[in-house]
């Protein structure tokens, strides 16, 4: 069995690949883990993005097998392997169940759960064979709690996203593959702004700590989960709320 002792938050001498790379968090998980000493590849459907100075980009649709396989192969062919895998592509629906249409719950679930299912795919496996590995998908604490301001879809998606993390993380623990959820509540994103319409109800009475998050407290989290500083640490749904799920 692999085992790795605890030890500092960096990522030196790491590759991590991230997913939606320019969207508000995976740009600043790929500028937390490009500080902490990675080599980072971000990833997202534009064509091209400027995610921060020293990080890679490539375009990448998660929904895609063969762009995955395409991705994986040259990221490792180019630096010889993949240490970290962030899972941060996503969309996100406030519709009713009774109004949501098969179109609506087929886009949500390929990009948040395919997404999610086709980069672990290809490279667990590979992590596994290399004995180290750290896998981090963005949850959602709409998981917990049935969403905050998201519809059924978006929902019932990140519900998956948690309950296949706690699987990898049995399958990977004997080959020193970790894997773990971030379950963050309302975050100050593009996002969020689109799903509130701009104007988001106030936080106080809401959050006990009184704000919404921001970017920088999800990559800070991140950070943590793919570092050696959560060596003891897989199968967890870390909550970044404010307080707004406590378990």
């Amino acid at each position: 069995m692999a085992q790795h002792l605890s030890g500092p938050a960096s990522l030196q001498g790491q590759v991590a690949l991230i997913t939606g790379g320019a969207g508000g968090m995976g740009r600043a998980i790929a500028q937390a883990f490009h500080g902490a000493g990675a080599t980072v590849i971000a990833t997202d459907r534009a064509e091209h993005e400027d995610v921060g100075d020293g990080i890679h980009y490539r375009q990448y649709d998660v929904t895609s097998r063969p762009a995955t396989d395409r991705l994986v192969d040259g990221i490792v062919a180019e630096y010889g392997k993949v240490d970290i895998l962030v899972l941060c592509a996503g969309i996100i629906a406030r519709t009713p169940l009774a109004d949501s249409s098969d179109d609506e719950w087929d886009a949500i679930l390929s990009v948040n759960v395919r997404g999610v299912v086709n980069p672990t795919r290809k490279l667990f496996p590979l992590m596994c064979a290399q004995g180290f590995g750290k896998i981090l998908a963005a949850g959602s604490i709409a998981a917990k709690n049935g969403g905050v301001a998201s519809g059924p879809a978006y929902v019932a998606s990140k519900a998956a996203v948690h309950g296949m993390m706690r699987w990898i993380a049995k399958a990977g623990a004997p080959h020193g593959v970790y894997a773990n959820t971030l379950a963050p509540g309302p975050v100050e994103t593009a996002m969020w702004a689109n799903v509130t319409g701009q104007a988001a109800p106030s936080a106080n009475g809401t959050v006990p700590l009184g704000r919404y998050g921001n970017a920088q407290d999800i990559a800070q989290a991140a950070l943590f989960l793919c570092s050696p500083a959560s060596n003891w640490i897989t199968g967890t749904s870390l909550d970044i709320s404010g307080g707004m799920w406590m378990d």
